[in-house]
């Protein structure tokens, strides 16, 4: 117990006259009732809120944000990439959705291991192999030649890309002040840069390196693995544009793994390290920060001794999960139960268990309905403009003005993720039950502008929506499970992005959606109307935020 490491002596913190050190401005009754642990959250987190946005503070968020960057650059490509996939390597129509079964399959994986490894091993080794992992798995999607290869390199992909968002909106909440939680949500303003990015790269590539790529032509050229010897077929030298746009992702995330790894000195946060018991590598921590910002650090070790040796504190969390120091006289099989016991906290009364399940169910109709819209509505956008005689190369460069806008979209969400009348909750109603009409609206009419502009609303409504949930989910959760927490609402949502796809492509005839404009709009209709779904779970959120300090 830490009892034994703090008995000499050291001064107890007076509640009726603060001391006079770097912790004197935190009121008395701001740290009544709050366990060991929960007050050395309080002195980090003023220490952290003290540095305001410093460098270090910028560098963690943009890091963090390139996480967001690659997770719907991957998304947008294997959409971009169907088609020419496809019609290189011959797979039936009615089997398109494997793709992304296998690349959610990953990301769901990827949430829930990443998502709970990162309260276990701490956040920086998380931080880095994600993007390891996602970038030699990426650059190898470039060079294969069978569609079987294409789905398992795909699912290794998503399972370095899946452990992202709960990481990286994990890590930044940690660091930053908590006058700008704001900026949680604007991490999303990295998602649209990335599938503009992704979209732009693939105009580049995909229009000028593809066999007969005009969704208009009436007889686009065969798979060379479906006709005999000699007869003119799709090759892979005459279709390298999705195999150049694949190296290229690679190495962009490639490019971030360095910069976190090399470049940046991340250090491992100090509410993690203090929860396992490691007080004095906190406070390292906390001093390279203030380092790093140029100012002095305001918290000490003194300062931790005095919280450690009151007698009115609660029994800490550390010492009731047995993390830390008490951690080691216990067992293997008892670190496992110890691990284990973490997950009670998720329904820890009946707020916390109506939170916990509403956000599970959040996450479910939103990864179900934007799975289908990324998988889907690239080849729709194009199935339609080629009923109406628009070139292939115009439909690429639309992608281009349809997701631009959703940078828009994220920066609208963040001003409203900070509006006390408007809030997170509501910005979440309306921008969900928006997104759900436009997907409705659009399978009814078919033109150049409403093409485009209806696509514009789908996507600018989604960022808003994506925005405020990954930025507001890290602050209902106390840290111990925080990454637990996130890891496993985007593990629930990803689950469903395995299912989304399987239940669409059963509406897909064997010839594919090219042929059957019904199972177009029976597509549109499954996505939309499951996307409405938020409009329900998060109307029934709690309206009062639980916790106030994000322990």
């Amino acid at each position: 117990m830490e009892k034994d490491d703090h008995s000499d002596g050291s001064p107890k913190y007076d509640v009726e006259q603060p001391r006079a050190s770097s912790v004197a401005g935190i009121p008395a009754e701001e740290m009544e009732g709050l366990t060991l642990y929960e007050k050395k959250c309080v002195l980090i987190n003023r220490e952290i809120d003290n540095n305001g946005m410093g460098k270090y503070q910028w560098y963690i968020w943009c890091l963090c944000g390139f996480g967001y960057l690659l997770d719907l650059l991957w998304a947008q490509a294997f959409g971009l990439v169907l088609s020419p996939l496809e019609q290189e390597l011959g797979f039936p129509g009615n089997q398109s959705g494997n793709i992304s079964v296998a690349f959610s399959s990953g990301l769901t994986a990827g949430a829930f291991v990443w998502g709970v490894l990162v309260d276990i091993v701490g956040r920086k080794w998380a931080f880095n192999l994600t993007c390891l992992i996602s970038a030699a798995f990426g650059l190898g999607l470039g060079g294969c030649n069978s569609y079987p290869a294409f789905l398992i390199v795909t699912a290794f992909v998503g399972f370095g890309i899946g452990g992202n968002i709960p990481i990286d909106t994990t890590i930044c909440l940690e660091f930053i002040p908590q006058n700008r939680r704001f900026l949680l949500a604007l991490l999303s303003l990295f998602q649209p840069i990335g599938v503009v990015i992704c979209s732009a790269i693939a105009y580049g590539y995909i229009p000028n390196y593809s066999c007969s790529p005009n969704f208009s032509e009436s007889d686009p050229l065969p798979s060379c693995n479906l006709v005999a010897a000699g007869e003119a077929c799709c090759t892979r030298t005459s279709n390298m544009g999705w195999r150049y746009l694949m190296f290229t992702l690679g190495a962009i995330t490639l490019g971030v793994f360095l910069l976190r790894f090399a470049v940046f000195n991340f250090k491992e946060s100090p509410k993690f390290l203090v929860y396992r018991g490691y007080d004095d590598k906190a406070l390292e921590v906390l001093q390279h920060i203030a380092k790093t910002n140029k100012r002095p650090c305001g918290v000490t070790k003194e300062d931790f001794d005095a919280l450690t040796s009151d007698q009115d504190s609660t029994v800490s969390r550390t010492d009731l999960l047995g993390a830390g120091k008490a951690q080691l006289q216990t067992s293997a099989k008892e670190k496992i139960m110890i691990e284990l016991s973490r997950y009670k906290m998720l329904f820890n009364g009946w707020q916390m268990t109506r939170l916990t399940i509403l956000v599970w169910l959040t996450y479910i109709c939103d990864f179900w309905g934007f799975t289908l819209a990324g998988t889907y509505l690239p080849t729709v956008l194009a199935i339609k403009n080629g009923a109406i005689s628009l070139s292939l190369k115009f439909t690429y460069r639309s992608y281009v003005a349809i997701y631009t806008p959703g940078i828009v979209g994220v920066l609208l969400g963040g001003l409203m993720y900070a509006l006390p009348r408007v809030g997170r909750k509501w910005t979440m109603v309306f921008s969900s039950g928006m997104m759900g009409v436009s997907i409705f609206v659009f399978s009814a009419v078919n033109s150049e502008a409403s093409n485009i502009g209806l696509n514009v609303m789908e996507y600018f409504f989604q960022s808003m929506f994506n925005a405020v949930l990954y930025g507001w989910t890290p602050e209902v959760f106390p840290a111990p499970i925080r990454g637990t927490a996130c890891g496993l609402a985007s593990f629930w949502g990803r689950l469903f992005g395995i299912i989304a796809p399987l239940t669409a492509q059963s509406l897909i005839p064997h010839e594919g959606l090219r042929d059957d404009p019904l199972a177009v709009n029976r597509i549109l209709y499954l996505a939309g109307g499951i996307t409405l779904g938020c409009v329900l779970t998060v109307t029934l959120l709690p309206g009062k935020k639980l916790g106030s300090q994000s322990m």
